[in-house]
């Protein structure tokens, strides 16, 4: 499907002027099914159930081993496990002997509650009472289901393996008992050795819970096997089949191959393409996901709060304020919520740059009703925003609502540690993760990782880095990356070859990582083959950010003309400031002028108005140090007559937990005074040096 950019799926309305009128009565952006009716109380309809269900076995004079059953079956079917399994005490109590649906109906209610050692206690009497018992296939489903809720993959094969005869509800049971306990290769083994079972009629859901496997596993490969396989075995695949198999080529990054397995299904349900929708928007493909809404409406669907889920994503993706405003006014208008709708809708307005309508989402919420996942999102919605003081007054709030913070409430607040260059508030951060047993969640190391590196601090993040318990690519990118931003290349690229020796695949921003740090420590060639392996072995396509890496790492060396050459052969790709912008500092740094003036050039046809001032500065300061004033002149005055202004420079440092601020030629610090006089005595002093150590 082709790109969209140019034009929005929806008919607009008129553009918003004011960032916090959302209307409500938009012309339809879509159909949104209507909130279902009033249902009754569900709880007071199983109590009078309850009761009455009680009242006539206690009357009953003779209780036989049905009726004890149909009473066990009941409080499992209501969740009251407890109760389940006092009656069926009570029934063994009386010295009714238990039937094989006895224990079907006991087992859900000993999982649910974790019994283990009455587990084990009813499955021995389910074995002492004889085949009858032990090769009924419903008891060895349920024995098998009972483990796997109790997480003992190992009983669970110990029941299945000493089943004699195995129907498909056997082999689904254990398949879907792997899964559950993400045991997704086993549990494709099972399914593998279930096809060569003779006599074992796979049905629908035996082909859910493969598909499922693979899309946890994202192995394309055996996907494709699978897929090719369900196809020979099934002249109609079914609806629900054909919508796995969109699940599954999403997740394993061929979306492509997704759509086409959808444009020819012969029959779409709803959930047909809500998957195809999400599975574009997971892959970065947002546009495609929302004409796909617009075609879908077409069609006749009626998009569903899945549907509206999936747009919410794809405005915070595109931080495309209409599109997150129009459905936010159709959830108002149609009166429809559902669970997580408010950490979306946070999400999409911080993204969108309309923090103030976010945090007005959250505070409409009231604070007994806020989630974790909202308060999650309004906290790294403030972060994203720079409003790092907000975050932390946030986090402070929710703790005094006795909310535990979880792994992704430290990975959102962390970062403003990093904003604010406050070590302290992050090594506070870091006890916090300690205290709720958070520390070795991989989403919090890398985290920390990131937090101690930005913070100066790379042997505290090294550390966290090797006490790891797991580690994945973001986890070895954020170390490298790090490694780079100290000039420590060497380790970097240490690094970088054991991620790939543990079969961590490097991907497109890992690559980043590499080359900066290649960039920072002067290692040019071993950047340079990098590159070309990056494009060679893991058949990634350079960004500009990679050819920005390349650039800098040239230009830093002295390689300027290299560099400039590289810039040139990229064509249209290298038409980005951010790469011209990296060659003209490297012009600088190494007196290139004329080359300079010439880059300068192709930065003014770039037009980019808020990042050109700094780059006519670093030109200004070319010629200032060539003495060539009248250039300088000409610069500044051009400068003021385009209304060119570079943002003022500002550091900060942290010391005895006070972070002191300084801005560059600031008048109305305290201290001024002492600390220009303070700077000019370093810097006479690292000129003697420099003059000592050239004699």
């Amino acid at each position: 499907m082709a790109s969209t950019s140019s034009a929005l799926p929806f008919p607009l309305s008129t553009p918003y002027h004011h960032t916090d009128n959302i209307n409500h009565n938009n012309p339809s952006l879509f159909t949104i099914s209507p909130p279902p009716n009033p249902t009754p109380k569900t709880p007071t309809i199983r109590s009078r159930l309850s009761r009455l269900l009680h009242k006539v076995f206690k009357t009953m004079h003779k209780r036989d081993v049905i009726a004890w059953n149909t009473m066990v079956s009941w409080y499992v079917k209501t969740e009251r496990y407890v109760e389940a399994i006092r009656q069926f005490r009570l029934m063994m109590k009386w010295g009714i002997k238990p039937s094989p649906v006895s224990f079907v109906n006991v087992f859900p209610a000993i999982s649910s509650v974790g019994d283990f050692k009455n587990a084990n206690v009813l499955y021995g009497m389910l074995l002492k009472l004889g085949n009858e018992y032990a090769n009924d296939l419903f008891v060895v489903s349920s024995a098998i289901s009972m483990y796997a809720e109790l997480g003992c993959l190992d009983l669970c094969r110990k029941v299945f393996d000493s089943c004699l005869e195995k129907s498909a509800e056997v082999w689904n049971t254990m398949i879907g008992g792997h899964i559950q306990n993400n045991s997704f290769l086993e549990g494709v083994y099972l399914f593998l050795q279930a096809m060569k079972t003779e006599h074992t009629i796979l049905d629908d859901v035996t082909f859910l819970s493969a598909l499922t496997a693979v899309s946890q596993l994202q192995c394309l490969g055996l996907g494709q096997q699978m897929h090719a396989f369900t196809m020979k075995n099934h002249t109609v695949l079914s609806v629900t089949v054909l919508n796995a198999i969109l699940v599954m080529y999403s997740r394993c990054n061929s979306v492509q191959t997704s759509f086409e397995v959808f444009e020819k299904m012969p029959e779409k349900d709803v959930v047909s393409w809500n998957t195809m929708i999400s599975g574009f928007i997971q892959n970065g493909l947002d546009e495609e996901g929302l004409m796909l809404v617009y075609e879908m409406q077409k069609q006749g669907f009626i998009a569903d709060s899945v549907t509206v889920t999936s747009l919410l994503s794809a405005a915070s993706n595109l931080r495309n304020r209409e599109i997150g405003k129009q459905t936010h006014a159709y959830l108002i208008r149609h009166g429809i919520k559902f669970d997580g709708m408010d950490s979306y809708l946070i999400d999409m307005y911080a993204k969108s740059g309309l923090i103030r309508i976010s945090q007005r989402v959250f505070e409409n919420n009231n604070i007994q009703n806020r989630d974790q996942a909202t308060w999650n999102a309004v906290i790294a919605g403030y972060t994203q925003n720079g409003l790092v003081e907000q975050a932390f007054i946030t986090f402070r709030l929710m703790l005094e609502q006795n909310l535990r913070p979880n792994a992704v409430t430290l990975a959102s607040i962390l970062p403003a540690c990093s904003s604010l260059g406050s070590i302290n508030l992050g090594k506070q951060l870091h006890g916090v993760s300690i205290r709720y047993s958070l520390d070795q969640n991989i989403f919090v190391r890398t985290a920390l990782v990131d937090m101690y590196s930005k913070s100066g601090a790379i042997n505290y993040a090294e550390s966290v880095f090797t006490q790891s318990s797991e580690r994945n690519s973001v986890t070895y990118t954020t170390m490298i990356l790090g490694y780079g931003q100290h000039g420590m290349g060497e380790n970097a690229l240490s690094l970088f070859h054991s991620m790939k020796k543990s079969g961590i695949q490097p991907d497109a921003i890992t690559f980043v990582a590499v080359l900066s740090a290649c960039s920072y420590a002067g290692l040019v060639d071993e950047g340079l083959r990098i590159f070309e392996s990056m494009k060679r072995d893991f058949k990634i396509q350079p960004s500009t950010a990679h050819y920005c890496c390349v650039a800098d790492m040239l230009g830093r060396v002295g390689r300027v003309i290299e560099a400039y050459e590289f810039v040139k052969q990229l064509g249209e790709e290298g038409h980005v400031i951010e790469i011209w912008g990296s060659l003209l500092g490297a012009c600088r740094l190494h007196g290139h002028i004329e080359l300079g003036e010439e880059v300068s050039n192709r930065l003014l046809e770039m037009n980019s108005v808020d990042r050109l001032a700094g780059y006519q500065v670093l030109l200004s300061n070319m010629y200032a140090e060539e003495a060539n004033w009248e250039t300088v002149d000409k610069l500044r005055k051009s400068m003021r007559e385009k209304g060119l202004r570079k943002e003022v420079g500002c550091s900060w440092i942290d010391t005895g937990g006070l972070l002191v601020r300084f801005v560059s030629k600031d008048k109305d610090h305290t201290r001024c005074e002492e600390i220009y006089e303070m700077l000019e005595r370093l810097a006479m002093e690292m000129e003697d040096n420099d003059h000592k150590s050239l004699s």
